[in-house]
């Protein structure tokens, strides 16, 4: 109330004095109340090109950063296997990113255009939960060096747009946790790939430990390659696709908490590349 209450003085003055209609009094408005801004999610970081041009290549993180470690997933698949995928052949792998959900292991998922247009709920699904992210492997899944495990070669004029033909692939399922990393299908480039990708504003990521995941049958062969060279700081590279990569879950499955006994926080790459200075 805008007014105060009269005191003994006033209530025998007001008996003398002539009675008025008493005004309605009129709260003041309240003033909005302001919602609490939602903190800003940190942006990813990403190293600026050498002083020729090329596109920066992050294999790693420091070693002195802690016992940290990232797993990463390639979701591959070529512009070419629709018509494998359509008869039948699984490229994706949900019960492996159910198993990451389970047992909350940040992740980044390299993810090809093509895989995100065959499985657009799976890769809005994966790319709305904030314990992935999602980085670019190309479109096309084919090589940006040659020779490349057998790989069809994407010409070197073609190589931005087949990135950048990727991130739209994304932004039409609904992948909202991008990040502007990219990852060379087979890992193979060159000092002409790095060039031609410098004005995508892109980070190559690579790894330092290779989980021989990829058309093995045996997951503890797996689950022991990984054990054996996770370091400080170490990036880890698998796989999220069924056909070629079947063990890969439950090698995952055991992983995870031994390397979690051994005092390993798992991270994603771009937590991994904020801990080192570039």
């Amino acid at each position: 109330m805008n007014g105060a209450a009269p005191g003994s003085g006033a209530a025998e003055a007001g008996a003398h004095a002539p009675q008025r209609a008493s005004l309605p009094v009129t709260p003041s408005p309240s003033p909005p109340v302001k919602a609490a801004p939602t903190p800003a999610s940190p942006k990813p970081p990403v190293p600026a090109p050498g002083p020729a041009g090329p596109m920066p290549v992050f294999e790693r993180g420091p070693r002195t950063g802690g016992k940290v470690v990232a797993l990463t997933f390639d979701a591959d698949m070529t512009a070419d296997e629709g018509p494998r995928a359509e008869a039948g052949e699984h490229f994706d792998n949900p019960g492996l990113i159910a198993l990451l959900r389970r047992l909350k292991v940040p992740s980044t998922v390299f993810m090809t255009g093509r895989w995100a247009d065959q499985y657009p709920e799976q890769a809005k699904s994966i790319g709305t939960d904030p314990l992935f992210e999602v980085a670019n492997h190309s479109y096309s899944h084919y090589a940006f060096a040659s020779p490349c495990y057998g790989l069809p070669t994407v010409a070197e004029d073609d190589m931005r747009a087949d990135v950048e033909r990727a991130f739209a692939a994304f932004r039409r399922a609904g992948v909202r946790n991008t990040v502007p990393y990219f990852r060379f299908p087979g890992g193979c480039h060159d000092d002409a790939s790095l060039r031609a990708l410098a004005p995508a504003g892109v980070t190559a990521v690579q790894w330092d430990v290779v989980s021989g995941d990829a058309f093995a049958t045996d997951a503890d062969a797996v689950a022991e390659q990984v054990l054996a060279g996770v370091e400080p700081g170490s990036l880890v590279v698998m796989h999220c696709t069924r056909s070629a990569a079947p063990v890969t879950a439950e090698a995952v499955r055991r992983v995870v908490p031994e390397l979690r006994e051994r005092g390993y926080r798992f991270v994603k790459v771009s937590d991994l590349m904020r801990a080192r200075p570039f």
